[in-house]
């Protein structure tokens, strides 16, 4: 990133503050985000949903499997003057670039996450404040490698840290495969995987909640729009859903 842009970024988050602007509104504001991320704003709900998790700008937070850096994107600036942002993300090639191309990004920690190595170093022990992981738990359902998440994030988090789960839902009344080729898991699931480690739930939203979505689709999840697994087939269709249901779910830390 340009030498301006930071200084403006900076400059803009210090006169949020002393206006008594929320500085998380700014970070999602920020015009270190791609114009195809922002689009995805009324979806994703990013401001709601980091609230319902209680982000705040001074937390550790460990972001796991950041993928194209949608949140981070958010993240990175908004805990960079006093918090810390962890990346657990394997070392994929494409986040490093990004994490390289502003400076904006240069206070991230990439960790080394890898569950099918069996690699999750996620942060120190007892380092991070939140953990939030953002519709990866089906890929790590699929590698049979969830549970030992879980307990990575449990590991990571201090005393009454949070971890913040965000998840396609498939409907109680249907079977959830181990695998979830689907891509969708249920809630029940998911709070198993967590009280297993150790977490307490400590509340549930409803902002990402889509009731349109079936969750029943040919090519599972990634039929839904941003994907269009279908390409042109019913696209119109799939477009009128939006994205995914999702559960957003918050545990504890005893």
């Amino acid at each position: 990133m340009k030498t301006w842009l930071i200084a403006t970024l900076a400059l803009a988050a210090a006169g949020a503050q002393a206006q008594g602007q929320d500085p998380l509104k700014a970070a999602v504001a920020a015009d270190n985000r791609l114009v195809g991320n922002v689009a995805r704003d009324a979806s994703r709900h990013p401001y709601e949903t980091l609230s319902f998790f209680g982000v705040k700008p001074t937390d550790t937070v460990v972001e796991l499997v950041p993928g194209g850096g949608w949140f981070t994107e958010i993240l990175a600036p908004y805990l960079r003057d006093a918090g810390q942002l962890y990346a657990a993300d394997g070392g994929g090639a494409r986040f490093k670039a990004k994490m390289d191309s502003m400076g904006v990004y240069g206070k991230v920690k990439i960790t080394t996450f890898d569950p099918a190595k069996g690699l999750f170093d996620i942060a120190p022990p007892g380092s991070a404040d939140v953990v939030l992981t953002f519709r990866n738990v089906h890929n790590w359902m699929n590698g049979g490698k969830a549970q030992d998440v879980f307990n990575a994030a449990f590991k990571a988090l201090k005393p009454g840290g949070t971890l913040g789960v965000e998840e396609h839902r498939l409907p109680a009344s249907r079977a959830q495969d181990a695998k979830a080729p689907s891509g969708y898991v249920q809630e029940a699931v998911v709070i198993k995987f967590a009280e297993a480690a150790g977490f307490k739930l400590a509340g549930r939203s409803e902002v990402n909640a889509n009731p349109k979505d079936t969750a029943d689709h040919p090519e599972g999840v990634w039929t839904l729009p941003p994907t269009y697994a279908l390409k042109d087939k019913d696209r119109a269709k799939y477009q009128a859903i939006g994205e995914s249901d999702r559960m957003t779910l918050k545990f504890v830390k005893p």
